[in-house]
């Protein structure tokens, strides 16, 4: 491999690893330890003050609805999501985050806010725009190569 795709590669791999390294330990000490990492993305997923269904849900994190429900069930029981009957369908259930899931989401946006302030803060403005602009075109290529 050609040394910058190689140094390329490793950034992305380190910094991968690194980012789920430390939401994980940022999960474990604070004040959310009993949710794993992936009830955290539902929780991000569903957002504060939102009401979707689950088919909603399960497309924004690209999983099956059957897989969303194990995480679903847990979130229920551990009190951060409620299930709610549509007012205006009865057959739909929509699904909210609860006071609980509500002070997760924004902990953890605090945790994703810290980062972006730091990242932005090491750069100058151009150099900010420049990476934007590269992890925008990255981020079309994945999402038409593997996600569509």
């Amino acid at each position: 491999m050609e040394p910058k795709k190689e140094v390329l590669n490793h950034l992305l791999v380190v910094m991968f690893n690194q980012i789920l390294n430390i939401e994980e330990k940022a999960l474990k000490k604070g004040p959310y330890k009993n949710l794993t990492l992936g009830e955290l993305h539902v929780i991000e997923a569903i957002g504060y003050d939102a009401t979707l269904t689950m088919s909603t849900i399960a497309t924004k994190l690209d999983v099956t609805v059957g897989t969303l429900t194990i995480a679903m069930n847990n979130l229920v029981k551990k009190g951060y999501v409620s299930r709610v009957r549509s007012e205006t369908d009865r057959r739909v259930v929509l699904i909210c985050l609860t006071d609980l899931g509500q002070e997760a989401f924004m902990h953890h946006s605090a945790f994703h806010k810290e980062m972006i302030n730091f990242t932005l803060s090491v750069l100058n403005p151009e150099e900010g725009d420049v990476l934007i602009r590269a992890l925008e075109k990255m981020t079309a290529y994945f999402n038409q190569k593997y996600l569509e």
